[in-house]
């Protein structure tokens, strides 16, 4: 029997996720934990595992559909090994209650005498859809069994049966899905042929005025719906300040060509800025935080989520216990995050249990930038591009430094400007507190 599989949850406030690819096809052998499509949400792209040994059946979403959670995406038979045909791992252990039984040679089945073989749902369901007389189809499974192959061989030939059986009509939809071995040639929906994907995906569809209309994808949907909301619950508060971070640069200049030989990745600003951070959260817990209805919680681990932009999305991965790392391991934690997150490898674990926000927007040139909270968490700091500019010094005298801006948004309803003025100030400290003979 057929179980329905449905979009399971892929993260903290994910409500729903795009079918980016099927990764099994209508007939594939399913084994437990095999990942049988990939899901793209706004925070993570996931696999999704089978939690049982089966074939796939049927897929109900397709690719690019959105679908909520907990809504129906494929059905597998958990018994039903036969579908996969002779090539399936478990061909010859299928479940009896769900595969066809053998034909004997007066045209009844083994251990049926009333000669009514019994059929897998997914040969079933093919046959029925297309008018196709199974007791016409020859089986080409153990024992002479019909598998879902046979069905789609016939299907591509029009209805007729390859073997000299009687010709029935199956008109083909594009409901069905082909498998590698037996391709169908699917007729287009209307009478124009759809641009093919990719193009469509990038030019978008060119209007009567000559603008161009770009859909929008199931990531940037839900990037949209998460910002409405975050700006029409939070009460959004913004704060900035200055910080001269010459001492900083120096510091890494004279590091970054040693490190990098010896460490293999590069010793960027992020780890710096990030380990500011978390040193003041463990001053300021109020900024460890989030909005639970109506109480606040502070978080007992800080776990900094670090915004990482795509080509068409914006991700927020997670550093776990990011105060128990040093330098080098922040270092290393930002570097293997960001390139999963490019290459689309993000797992659930890496976009879970975030408390507290950072983004370097400064990395494309921003000066200054207000971002939106990562909710329900209390605040987001973006620290700036670092630019040399004439500066005033405590003799009076001016100097050229490497000076930055840190912004920060903060949720009203749980902090107010004093406890994060003081926070960022602590902040700005630590930072100038770098000299270029510092140890890390």
């Amino acid at each position: 029997m057929a179980t329905d599989i449905k979009m399971p949850q892929l993260g903290e406030s994910v409500v729903e996720g795009t079918i980016a690819k099927w990764l099994k096809k209508p007939g594939d052998r399913v084994e437990k934990y095999e990942p049988i499509c990939e899901v793209s949400t706004d925070k993570v792209n996931a696999e999704v595992p089978s939690t049982f040994d089966g074939v796939m059946v049927e897929i109900i979403a397709q690719e690019g559909t959105t679908v909520e959670v907990g809504q129906l995406i494929c059905r597998i038979d958990a018994e039903g090994a036969a579908d996969a045909g002779p090539t399936a791992a478990s061909a010859n252990t299928a479940a009896p209650e769900t595969s066809a039984a053998a034909p004997t040679t007066d045209g009844k089945t083994e251990g049926e005498s009333s000669g009514k073989a019994r059929y897998s749902p997914a040969v079933l369901r093919l046959s029925q859809e297309h008018g196709i007389d199974l007791t016409q189809v020859k089986g080409t499974g153990k024992g002479g069994r019909i598998t879902r192959k046979d069905v789609l061989q016939v299907i591509e030939q029009g209805g007729t049966q390859p073997t000299g059986a009687t010709t029935v009509q199956a008109p083909v939809k594009e409901t069905v899905t082909p498998v590698p071995t037996a391709p169908v040639v699917q007729p287009a929906p209307t009478a124009t042929p759809a641009p093919a994907p990719a193009a469509s995906s990038a030019a978008g569809t060119v209007l009567e005025n000559g603008d161009r209309e770009i859909p929008v994808t199931g990531v940037r949907r839900t990037i949209a719906q998460r910002m409405v909301q975050s700006k029409h619950e939070a009460p959004h508060a913004w704060t900035m300040m200055e910080v001269d971070v010459t001492g900083l640069v120096e510091l890494r200049n004279r590091l970054k060509q040693e490190f990098k030989q010896r460490e293999g990745v590069n010793l960027t600003f992020m780890p710096f800025f990030i380990k500011a951070v978390v040193d003041s959260l463990k001053e300021f817990p109020q900024l460890n935080s989030v909005w639970d209805g109506d109480r606040i919680i502070l978080k007992k681990r800080i776990n900094i989520s670090i915004a990482v932009a795509t080509d068409d999305a914006l991700y927020v991965p997670v550093i776990h216990d990011a105060d128990e790392k040093s330098i080098l391991g922040l270092t290393k934690a930002v570097h293997q995050l960001a390139e999963k997150t490019r290459a689309g490898k993000l797992e659930l674990k890496d976009m879970q249990g975030g408390t507290f926000t950072v983004n370097n927007t400064g990395s494309f040139g921003s000066v200054l930038s207000a971002p939106i909270i990562n909710q329900p968490q209390a605040a987001i700091l973006s620290f700036e591009s670092i630019v040399k500019r004439p500066v005033v010094l405590n003799n009076n005298m001016f100097a050229a430094r490497d000076m930055m801006n840190i912004c920060m948004s903060l949720d009203h309803r749980i902090l107010d400007g004093l406890m994060a003025g003081r926070f960022l100030k602590r902040v700005k400290e630590r930072l100038e507190a770098y000299g270029p003979n510092s140890e890390i």
